[in-house]
């Protein structure tokens, strides 16, 4: 992509457009070698019909100012990165089954519905540490996920290519289609869910410390059950509610698919319900901050252990001046070792200035180490580890653990260690699929899921 200007220092915001962002400072953006053939996939990607809707992301967003006030927990969940290689039925069922088990645990434990939110449908561009990879003394673009360019190590892979935006658009609308389908069509059915849980339990390694939660859960379906609520009589039983979410990163992609609603009159990025910035992208005077203020839905901003409390506040200010509640989610990522010395400060300010926020435990992306043989991995203990201390500090502070936010999948991958099946470093090569950062399996997300339930059921015990 060209250069593109600066916008003034110490200048406030200019006046918003969905292209307003062109006039800012822009990071983690690609090289398009083409300019004309970029302006012309987006205005062809700005005729075609929005992914979603701007009713439904005013749902998630009254569903998330439930979670600011802590009365929901929101669990936001999927791949590192989505490929279009493995764009298949199974995968995106099996990826949405595991979601849908986690939040019936996390809902017995908590006592709270659970807002399911996808990394599906839209995630795939990946921000970079370096602009280029270098592999045996040949340096090349950084792979930047699918709808950039292509994970091969080869000089016709990793330019980037506009066309690849179109390609991400209709794989995207693939996905929501069967999501929208598996919701609202028996796939989620509570009673089904629980079976699925039940098995999992009856074959972990951690049987019988789970299986009192899950028999109490039993006990509650069968309850429901004499009482009339059933599938045939009880919609909420058959069906939920599961929205999409991605990091708005392409930023010509999001601008591509932003729409007016037509009944308020207000701007929506239409690529997803929910959009968040990035810890490397979030400068105040930036274009990714610039075009996340502008648009209606409810968004996301990463807090790494680098965040300041003016940072922080400034940028809730420019993203969330209205202070309404469901429109800002803080996603803290600080790493295991770190949360307790950084969170607090952070927590302390939001609340002292009243704002209304929900935040978010992202316990993956702080906790990502390298085996001795170079393989990128992330330990269960470090992942439990942080989501313990992000409760304790907003225990600590009298501020509310709104959820949390993983990456995982349904495939029986290995590519964190530990868990109650002990994968080691020398079990990592047997199914290390990922082309970016390590995903929790199947068994380790539900045990994350049980593990967070007990924590969430204890300290309701002891409130």
């Amino acid at each position: 992509m060209d250069s593109l200007p600066e916008m003034r220092v110490g200048a406030g915001p200019v006046a918003w457009s969905p292209a307003s962002w062109r006039s800012c400072p822009i990071r983690q953006v690609p090289t398009y070698p083409d300019a004309s053939r970029l302006a012309s996939m987006e205005a062809r990607l700005a005729r075609f019909p929005p992914l979603v809707f701007a009713g439904e992301a005013r749902r998630l967003r009254a569903s998330l100012a439930q979670a600011a006030e802590g009365r929901a927990f929101v669990l936001q969940g999927g791949d590192c990165a989505e490929s279009f290689g493995d764009f298949t039925a199974n995968i995106i069922r099996d990826s949405f089954r595991v979601l849908l088990q986690m939040a019936v645990v996390l809902t017995f434990g908590g006592a709270l519905p659970v807002v399911k939110l996808g990394r599906m449908a839209g995630q795939f561009a990946k921000p970079r540490s370096s602009d280029t990879e270098t592999i045996g003394g040949v340096s090349l673009p950084s792979y930047r996920g699918d709808i950039v360019n292509g994970p091969d190590f080869s000089p016709e892979a990793r330019i980037p290519d506009p066309a690849r935006m179109e390609f991400g658009y209709f794989q995207s609308a693939g996905t929501l289609n069967l999501l929208r389908a598996f919701a609202s069509g028996g796939y989620a059915d509570l009673h089904q869910v629980h079976q699925w849980n039940l098995s999992f339990v009856e074959h972990s390694p951690l049987a019988d410390r789970y299986r009192d939660l899950a028999s109490r859960i039993d006990e509650t379906l069968n309850f429901m059950g004499a009482c009339g609520m059933t599938s045939q009589s009880t919609p909420q039983i058959r069906e939920t509610e599961f929205y999409t979410s991605h990091e708005a990163l392409l930023l010509p992609y999001e601008q591509a698919l932003t729409r007016v609603d037509s009944t308020s009159g207000d701007h929506y990025a239409c690529s997803a319900h929910f959009l968040w910035i990035g810890d490397r992208t979030r400068q105040l005077d930036g274009a990714h901050v610039e075009f996340m203020r502008g648009v209606k839905n409810p968004i996301g901003l990463k807090a790494g252990p680098s965040m300041e409390i003016d940072d922080l506040l400034r940028l809730i200010e420019r993203l969330d001046p209205a202070n309404e509640a469901g429109r800002l989610t803080l996603i803290a990522r600080m790493g295991a070792d770190k949360v307790a010395d950084k969170l607090p400060a952070l927590l302390r300010a939001t609340k002292r200035e009243g704002r209304h926020v929900v935040w978010l435990c992202d316990p993956m992306h702080g906790n990502t180490i390298s085996t001795a043989g170079k393989i990128k991995t992330r330990r269960f203990d470090s992942i439990m580890s942080e989501v313990k201390s992000f409760f304790d500090c907003h225990e600590a502070e009298g501020t509310i653990a709104g959820g949390v936010h993983v990456e995982m999948t349904g495939q029986d991958v290995t590519e964190c260690v530990g868990g109650a099946r002990e994968i080691s470093e020398t079990d990592l090569a047997s199914r290390y699929e990922t082309f970016c950062d390590p995903r929790l399996n199947a068994e380790q997300s539900l045990e994350l899921a049980f593990l967070i339930a007990e924590e969430l059921k204890a300290r309701r015990v002891h409130r």
